[in-house]
C-alpha cells in the first residue's frame, strides 16, 4: 500500500479497482453467474474494506486536523456510506439467490457511489493530502493493513 505516496492516488485507484469489479459482475450475471458472484464477492469485501479505512482511519484524521466532527464532509459520507449498504446487501440478497434481476438494484448503487466518490476524489482526499505529513499517510497505509479482515470480509456464505 506504501507504494502510494498520497490518499488520493491510492484511493482513487482502489476506486477504479472496484469498478472494474463490480462491471464485470453486470457483464456476467446473465452468462456466467459463478464467476458474476466470484467478481460480485470480491467487489462487495473490497467496498466494506474501503469503507472500513474511510471511518476507522481517515474520517477520524480528518476530523483531527481540521476539527470538523460536527459538520463536514465526513458527515455526510457517513451516512452515505449507511446507503450504500443498504444497497450493496440489495444486490447481495440477489447474488444470494442467483437471481440476475438486479439492474434496479445496481442502478441505485451505481448513482450513489458516482456522487460519493466525486466528493472524496475531490474533497476529502485532496484535503488529507494538504493537511498530513508524508510520515502521517505513511502511518495511515500501514495501519489500513492492520485492520482485521473480519471487519469487512462478510460476503456470500463467508459469514
Amino acid at each position: 500500500m506504501s507504494e502510494q505516496k498520497t490518499i488520493t492516488a491510492f484511493y482513487e485507484q482502489d476506486h477504479d479497482r472496484l469498478d472494474e469489479l463490480f462491471k464485470t459482475f453486470q457483464q456476467l450475471k446473465r452468462s456466467d453467474f459463478a464467476k458474476a458472484k466470484d467478481a460480485f464477492t470480491e467487489f462487495k469485501v473490497g467496498l466494506q474494506r474501503h469503507i472500513v479505512w474511510e471511518e476507522d482511519i481517515l474520517f477520524p484524521l480528518w476530523e483531527k486536523e481540521t476539527g470538523r466532527s460536527e459538520e463536514g464532509p465526513t458527515v455526510v459520507m457517513r451516512a452515505e456510506h449507511r446507503q450504500i449498504g443498504q444497497h450493496l446487501e440489495a444486490i447481495h440478497q440477489k447474488v444470494i439467490d442467483q437471481n440476475p434481476d438486479s439492474d434496479q438494484e445496481e442502478q441505485a448503487l451505481l448513482a450513489l457511489l458516482g456522487s460519493h466518490n466525486i466528493k472524496e476524489e475531490r474533497v476529502l482526499y485532496p484535503g488529507i493530502d494538504r493537511v498530513t505529513s508524508a510520515e502521517v499517510r505513511e502511518t495511515v497505509f500501514h495501519d489500513m493493513k492492520n485492520i482485521p479482515e473480519e471487519r469487512y470480509k462478510l460476503c456470500c456464505g463467508q459469514h
